[in-house]
């Protein structure tokens, strides 16, 4: 079993099967060395599970449950493009998220962090990278978060 894969186990993460794009456009693109992985909301198999407002109908925790199964989308996206074989990830380079949210939740930076935290623990050296975590009042779905990626390959 290859390092990563063995890492995503014993961390007690299983990657779901890819969601299909909920519109007219690539799950993910790659460009040199690059892969574009878009928007990946908290779905499970295509269900929604992560709706509503943080800090509203949903707290912080459901919150950070929700970046970490968009996480755990965007690795699955990601050995889908380099497949099956997640090795080839020579570093994460950047997530941006979205968090939906109420005016005056100001925590999307802790909903990201669960996010973060978990792709570093899954890559090791190559999950540090740069970030950007904003609130908004509308996202697609009604979805809590979104999440974008953009990883390097070897």
């Amino acid at each position: 079993m290859p390092d990563i894969e063995r890492r995503l186990t014993e961390l007690g993460y299983t990657l779901p099967p890819v969601n299909p794009p909920q519109g007219n456009y690539l799950p993910y693109q790659r460009s040199g060395n690059l892969i574009f992985v878009a928007g990946q909301g908290p779905r499970l198999e295509g269900r929604l599970v992560y709706q509503g407002v943080i800090g509203g109908d949903l707290g912080l925790e459901e919150g950070q449950k929700a970046a970490q199964l968009c996480a755990l989308n965007i690795l699955a996206q990601l050995r889908h493009a380099c497949e099956g074989d997640l090795g080839r990830i020579k570093r994460m380079v950047r997530l941006a998220g979205l968090v939906r949210c109420t005016a005056d939740f100001g925590e999307q930076a802790k909903v990201l962090n669960a996010a973060s935290d978990l792709i570093c623990a899954v890559l090791g050296d190559a999950g540090p990278h740069a970030r950007i975590a904003s609130g908004t009042h509308a996202l697609p779905s009604g979805m809590a978060v979104e999440i974008e990626a953009v990883a390097e390959t070897i």
